[in-house]
């Protein structure tokens, strides 16, 4: 990778050399600064990944607690609180971090969500267990807008696509890990241990970002109140970002449907189906490795075909693969569509991402990533509740798998309307806030 952005002149550099990576610009950072807070980004994204989906490794612990009395569908209300948070994190955090800076907007969300996400293993009841979930979902859901909003501006232009979605394979990463972990953790040491293990993020990572992130240089030249003015969600919801706005935000809403609805029901669905609690979670280790392999497939399609068409592909074969599934096929065939489902849902959520900075200006982008993210939450919010719902009335396993395919196929059919019907818009920063 080149360097992000060449030095303009030798005042520059010398400013560069004395700025400590705290207070520098991304485009004045040398290559191994970036490289280092790209990782840190990534590495902070892992463990939001890993938060999230911790839940749907422990719903078999969690409804056999005589105490707590949880059915299928209360387990779908706790599921989408952290959904519900993750709305309030992305429509906030976007918006804050285009007014106050990524760095910090990061270094918040990623404290937040790891220590509510610890406190989780200490709840005395299911209605304290609900309310962490939901706070540490602001945390979640704050930081891969911000994070992305970042890293896009550490990168030239046309490695967007493919950091957008290497960026994202952190998410899917973080699952895999919570899957292969809950294997062995969970009946060692109690589902807590997975809560507790949170704990290396804030003692680890943290730190990293405080050392290695620096401030955004879109912020630096939009610290005053005309910047204020000219960006926000009044901005990007008129013309000429309207119709992008709304098509990103539906698009959003139905693919995470999708994706957080297999990622909360996946292994109580396997379960039902007849399958143990070990060989369940292997299921959604398929599911999550087909998304890291996703987020490789996706960045190369990105960059080379558009990532708004190769979204539209992706969430096809997403839709595809989950019908497949209701066949009830051979389990080698499951595997092979779970893992297909992965690579579809979550490669089009990673490549939403990069279509979103693609077509809106730089001082806008934070707050377009956060706006199509947190609307994107509305449909995290109701796959937990709806998936609880269709157990509970008896509907069976693939009633889910149903409305989850089809959450996926309207997003292709949306990405495909923007592909031939959108086109980017390029501006400059407004004279007001140079």
């Amino acid at each position: 990778m080149t360097s992000p952005i060449p030095s303009k002149a030798s005042s520059l550099t010398s400013q560069n050399q004395a700025d400590s990576s705290s207070s520098a610009s991304p485009k004045k950072l040398s290559q191994r600064k970036a490289v280092l807070a790209i990782l840190t980004c990534w590495l902070l994204v892992v463990f939001d990944g890993y938060d999230l989906i911790v839940y749907g490794t422990v719903q078999s612990s969690l409804l056999a607690m005589d105490d707590w009395g949880l059915t299928p569908t209360t387990m779908g209300t706790i599921g989408s609180l952290a959904f519900v948070g993750m709305m309030i994190g992305a429509l906030g955090a976007g918006r804050l971090a285009d007014a106050l800076g990524r760095r910090r907007t990061i270094l918040a969300c990623a404290i937040i969500f790891s220590t509510l996400t610890i406190l989780c293993a200490f709840a005395p009841n299911p209605v304290v267990f609900g309310l962490l979930r939901l706070l540490s979902g602001i945390g979640l859901g704050g930081l891969v807008p911000s994070a992305n909003a970042m890293v896009a501006e550490l990168v030239p232009d046309r490695w967007r696509s493919t950091m957008a979605t290497l960026m994202m394979s952190g998410v899917p990463i973080g699952g895999s890990i919570a899957a292969v972990t809950g294997i062995w953790v969970i009946p060692a040491f109690g589902w807590e241990m997975m809560f507790l293990l949170a704990i290396i993020a804030l003692i680890v990572v943290v730190p990293m970002g405080f050392r290695y992130l620096p401030e955004t240089l879109s912020f630096e030249h939009r610290s005053g109140p005309g910047a204020r003015r000219n960006s926000g969600f009044g901005q990007i919801l008129r013309a000429p970002y309207l119709r992008a706005s709304v098509l990103f935000a539906t698009a959003s809403l139905a693919i995470l449907f999708a994706w957080y609805g297999l990622g909360t029901w996946l292994p109580s669905l396997m379960e039902q189906a007849g399958y143990d609690l070990g060989s369940a979670l292997t299921f959604a280790l398929a599911l999550n490795l087909g998304a890291v392999a996703g987020s490789v497939i996706t960045a190369w399609a990105g960059d080379r075909f558009g990532a708004a068409p190769s979204s539209a592909l992706a969430a096809l074969v997403a839709g595809i693969a989950l019908a497949v599934i209701m066949t009830t096929p051979p389990v080698a065939v499951v595997y092979a569509m779970l893992i297909l489902a992965g690579v579809g849902t979550h490669g089009t959520a990673a490549l939403l991402i990069a279509a979103v900075a693609n077509h809106y200006p730089e001082h806008l982008r934070g707050t377009a990533l956060g706006w199509a993210m947190g609307m994107g939450r509305i449909g995290a919010v109701a796959a937990p509740q709806v998936g609880g719902l269709l157990l509970a009335s008896g509907l069976g396993v693939n009633s889910n798998f149903l409305v989850f395919a089809l959450g996926a196929i309207v997003a292709a059919v949306i990405f495909g309307v923007i592909t031939f019907r959108v086109k980017p818009v390029v501006e400059s920063v407004p004279q007001a806030v140079k």
